[in-house]
């Protein structure tokens, strides 16, 4: 988890975020002001997380922009921790806030061996 926690430091100050941890999970919320899910693409593979976020910016017919201060184009890849899963993942947009649950593992790939004694 430390490399995703490096990751979202690593992100424009523009950018917040708050990154949560259960027994079972992590939540990873993210601040996506005036992105929706048309505007939003998440996917999770190859151990990564690939986020894209567009705001959408519609001013009324009598207005037109002068100048643009508030743009958001999102495009970011984190690494998913080692121990979460993108099996069963869920994510939420809603008023702007990107809420992203990772599933942690919960079966340790593990191999186990019987010894049996040699000397019989």
């Amino acid at each position: 988890m430390s490399a995703l926690r490096d990751a979202l430091r690593d992100l424009s100050e523009d950018v917040f975020f708050d990154l949560l941890e259960s027994e079972d999970a992590y939540l990873l919320v993210l601040d996506v002001p005036g992105v929706s899910t048309d505007s939003l693409d998440l996917s999770i593979e190859e151990g990564h997380i690939s986020i894209e976020a567009r705001r959408e910016k519609d001013p009324d017919d009598d207005y037109h922009y002068l100048e643009e201060n508030r743009s958001l184009f999102l495009d970011v890849e984190l690494p998913l921790p080692t121990d979460a899963t993108d099996s069963g993942s869920e994510a939420t947009v809603e008023r702007g806030v990107l809420e992203l649950r990772l599933p942690k593992r919960t079966e340790v790939d593990e191999t186990t061996i019987d010894v049996v004694d040699g000397d019989v």
